[in-house]
């Protein structure tokens, strides 16, 4: 097992197509990233406030994985891209993904 690592894809849908952007990535897009790439988790979540430097895209895709050695996070995306169903409702264009690895302990809130 690897390091802790967050998976950070920001999308926006294709003009005039959000309802079926927003049923592809929960109905089956999130499910078929984890099971193609063996990823923990995933959920989504829309910008709803912002401060400072502008969010460039509204929608956030945040997948929790482990680090494998000599295989990025990037990588295992694009080999696995053909195993999932594509949309014409998700942007292609201007979407991006970030990888960030755990640094130091997580820190919980004493009850």
């Amino acid at each position: 097992m690897g390091n802790k690592q967050l998976v950070l894809v920001l999308t926006e849908p294709t003009e005039g197509k959000e309802g079926e952007f927003n049923r592809y990535y929960e109905d089956m897009h999130l499910d078929e990233v984890l099971e193609t790439t063996g990823w923990k988790t995933a959920q989504r979540y829309k910008l709803v406030e912002q401060a400072g430097q502008e969010c460039p895209l509204p929608y956030l895709a945040v997948y929790e994985a482990d680090s494998a050695e000599g295989k990025s996070a990037i990588a295992l995306m694009n080999e696995t891209r053909s195993q999932r169903q594509q949309s014409d409702a998700l942007n292609r264009r201007t979407s991006g993904a970030w990888i960030f690895e755990a640094i130091g302990p997580e820190h919980k809130k004493e009850r």
